[in-house]
């Protein structure tokens, strides 16, 4: 590996955030998952889970919607419910899911600074009643047109950049967030040393 690589991947690492993630529930199209993927790559999240509750668990993602992203991505699967959520709450404060509800909060009243997992549901139905009752709010994207929806990976991306921007504002992307043992493990299966 040349220095010049080494360093952009060190560059990209430090810049990794730890306390944002992105859940997709039961997304069918491979090709929106890894555009969400490249957008999670984009403003810095390390993981994202996909559930999937009512297909097979996927075996491949889009390769040229994703552009290799999920290489560069710590990937969970689940296919149950419960525990999918008890690994977002070991390590998330917050779980918020996109829809469209009385007591949703406009995407620009939420504070992303905070620790948060994103609940993005499917192509068709969204949501599932299930993940919502067990999230703790809703949240949409302003919109004024007739259709009042978004395919799901132009919504994640909305969402996300308006994530980075709060953060980038609060310096989230100033200094390191990984703590030392996983920027560890990232920097050898990215393939190379850490240590500077």
């Amino acid at each position: 590996m040349t220095p010049e690589r080494q360093e952009r991947l060190l560059a990209v690492l430090k810049k990794r955030q730890i306390n944002l993630t992105v859940v997709l529930e039961n997304v069918f199209d491979p090709h929106n998952i890894s555009a969400v993927m490249r957008s999670c790559d984009a403003v810095g999240i390390q993981e994202i889970y996909v559930l999937n509750t009512r297909i097979p668990p996927h075996k491949k993602w889009g390769p040229r919607s994703s552009s290799s992203a999920d290489k560069w991505l710590s990937i969970h699967q689940f296919t149950n419910i419960v525990d999918c959520f008890a690994a977002l709450r070991s390590k998330y404060d917050i779980i918020l899911t996109t829809h469209l509800g009385s007591d949703a909060l406009p995407l620009y009243e939420i504070d992303f600074t905070r620790s948060m997992a994103l609940i993005f549901g499917n192509e068709h139905d969204g949501v599932s009643n299930e993940i919502r009752e067990k999230a703790d709010g809703n949240f949409v994207i302003p919109q004024v047109g007739m259709i009042r929806s978004l395919n799901i990976s132009v919504a994640c991306a909305v969402t996300l950049y308006e994530a980075f921007r709060q953060k980038h504002r609060a310096g989230h992307y100033d200094q390191q967030q990984l703590p030392p043992d996983v920027f560890d493990i990232l920097s050898a299966s990215w393939g190379f040393l850490g240590d500077e």
